[in-house]
């Protein structure tokens, strides 16, 4: 068809062209307005034939359009979509933009970018990995350590590997084991090797496999078992007493607990600050009252320890022996010796006068927080090799090297009884170890960050812990969950410590740069103590609990104490 000579028809007539999108027919149409009409099929002519002039018909709806035969390809310019004054182009413009139109809306619905591929492949890669972990945990793995190198022997795997443990061997052996089940190979292998060794086994190899024996757990020393039993002979009638203590306490009509306990609060809502004493030229770390209350240790980042005398906080002897910073320092609960721990990875045991007596050696990395058992005489450390350990404070000797936590070990905490301790660590947990058997009876979980400071109750079922959550969680021993969370502080908390005498209140210290005072009974703030000008690091409460000392990264000591001692003992003589 010729293009030119329908633009020159459709000019020389004064006609608009209207375009039906269904059909190809070019209807010529005078000034007066006409209705719309039904399409018609063209017939194959040339296209400068005109069809007569056709009256108006009245509107019918279109009828379905039927299928027309393939049409000669029309160039892709066409002026004549101008002539119609509604707008409407021509037929040819209409029929190439849908057919494009329909083709790239087929080419992109099929099309897969390389974003959808690699995520594809992610997917897959994820679900495999899905299908071989649950493949692998339905897969009877032996549980003995010789079972499980014997098998790997037998799939042809090296036994051990550098620095492998049980459970690592474990698992290694299950995920080969499940990888051979999906190739198929797995049942061919283990009859082949099984169907070898027995009939290559002889008497002597059973012998030498009975002979070489892999426990599942550590074996202790004979020093651990016999310390194990001291722990359980001084445990049990310290449990006995407090019980009949809590009971006559229960019973007894003239014991009135609440009226003590608003006692001791309404002494600790009266702590002001009693002294202010710099105690080093570098900042402290921490601090631990004697068990009489009449000397004060602290520890400062220069790995210097002091002795202070109570209560007038006067220097009288230097502890000097660390070769890195001074972490942490407690007194002993029987006798007047300090212990210290440091960066340098060394613990070491002073007596009161500043002589060296001993020093434990055998962390792997840089010691936090110390502690003494109560019978005084055993020690604590943690580190941050993962592990705490308790060494003998006779003898020097590791008794134990306890591992547990899958991150850091910061804090330490003995039960008044001696039967439990309890760590804290960076992996936000608590863990409550039996010391008579070993075993871990609890995992306290409810932190969401590590977790820095921990300390029991003296009424024996109560369990305090803070963190850098800034918060502090109380902790039901008896029911195994959280009793109650203290909102303490706007830092984090780096130290917790009960009332020692009878558990009352709870005293904590921040990086907030105070230190405050809780209510054991209701958990509700009894005192503030505000006036250091940095970091708070460490606290300790004197025994009857009318002292409490803080040290801070200010360099100065602290010490805060009830203003109503002095009106007490004359209302006593009177």
């Amino acid at each position: 068809m010729d293009v030119d000579e329908e633009n020159i028809v459709s000019t020389s007539q004064e006609e608009s062209l209207t375009t039906m999108p269904d059909s190809e027919t070019l209807i010529p149409t005078t000034d007066s307005p006409i209705q719309p009409i039904q399409p018609l099929i063209p017939p194959l002519a040339p296209p400068s034939v005109v069809p007569p002039a056709i009256a108006p018909l009245p509107t019918i709806p279109p009828p379905i359009p039927q299928p027309l035969p393939p049409l000669p390809v029309r160039p892709p310019a066409k002026q004549n979509g101008e002539l119609g004054a509604n707008g409407s182009g021509s037929d040819s413009d209409y029929d190439e933009s849908s057919g494009t139109q329909h083709a790239l809306g087929a080419n992109a619905e099929y099309e897969i970018s390389e974003e959808s591929k690699l995520v594809r492949e992610r997917q897959e890669r994820a679900m495999q990995e899905l299908l071989m972990k649950r493949r692998a945990s339905a897969l009877a793995v032996p549980t003995n350590d010789m079972a499980v190198r014997t098998r790997l022997r037998r799939l042809g795997e090296p036994i051990t590997l550098f620095g492998e443990r049980e459970m690592e061997r474990r698992d290694r052996l299950r995920m080969i084991m499940a990888k051979l089940d999906a190739e198929g190979q797995l049942e061919k292998l283990l009859k082949a090797h099984e169907e070898e060794e027995i009939a290559a086994s002889t008497p002597v190899a059973d012998d030498e496999e009975e002979m070489i024996q892999y426990p599942f757990y550590t074996e202790g020393s004979n020093a651990l078992l016999e310390a194990r039993v001291e722990i359980a002979k001084y445990s049990i009638p310290r449990a006995a007493l407090r019980l009949e203590r809590s009971r006559r306490k229960r019973d007894d009509p003239d014991e009135d607990v609440d009226a003590e306990m608003d006692w001791a609060l309404k002494q600790a809502a009266s702590l002001v600050l009693d002294c202010s004493e710099i105690g080093d030229d570098r900042p402290l770390s921490g601090c631990s009252f004697s068990y009489d209350g009449k000397l004060l240790a602290t520890c400062a980042l220069n790995g210097v320890a002091k002795i202070w005398s109570m209560p007038q906080v006067q220097k009288v002897y230097t502890l000097k022996g660390h070769t890195e910073r001074a972490t942490d320092i407690a007194f002993s609960p029987t006798q007047n010796q300090v212990a210290t721990a440091s960066a340098d990875r060394t613990a070491k045991l002073w007596n009161s006068e500043g002589c060296l007596l001993k020093t434990f050696e055998g962390h792997l990395d840089r010691l936090a927080r110390i502690a003494f058992h109560p019978s005084g005489k055993y020690l604590a450390t943690t580190s941050f090799d993962k592990t705490w350990r308790l060494w003998d404070i006779d003898t020097g000797v590791e008794l134990l090297l306890q591992e547990g936590h899958s991150r850091n070990v910061y804090g330490i905490s003995f039960h008044c009884d001696g039967s439990l301790a309890a760590s804290c660590g960076l992996d936000a947990l608590a863990r409550v170890w039996d010391l008579r058997s070993g075993r871990s009876i609890l995992a306290l979980e409810g932190h969401v960050k590590p977790v820095l400071g921990i300390s029991f109750s003296p009424n024996g079922y109560h369990l305090a812990t803070g963190g850098e959550d800034n918060t502090c969680r109380v902790w039901d021993l008896r029911k195994k969950k959280s009793l109650y969370v203290i909102p303490a502080h706007a830092n984090l908390i780096s130290q917790v410590k009960y009332e020692p005498q009878e558990g009352y209140f709870i005293a904590t210290s921040s990086y907030d740069m105070t230190a405050k005072i809780w209510s054991a009974r209701d958990f509700k703030p009894v005192r503030t103590l505000s006036g250091h000008e940095a970091k708070v690091t460490s606290l300790d409460v004197i025994g009857d609990g009318q002292c409490v000392a803080t040290v801070s990264h200010d360099r100065t000591i602290k010490l805060w104490s009830s203003r109503g001692n002095g009106k007490e003992k004359d209302m006593d003589i009177d």
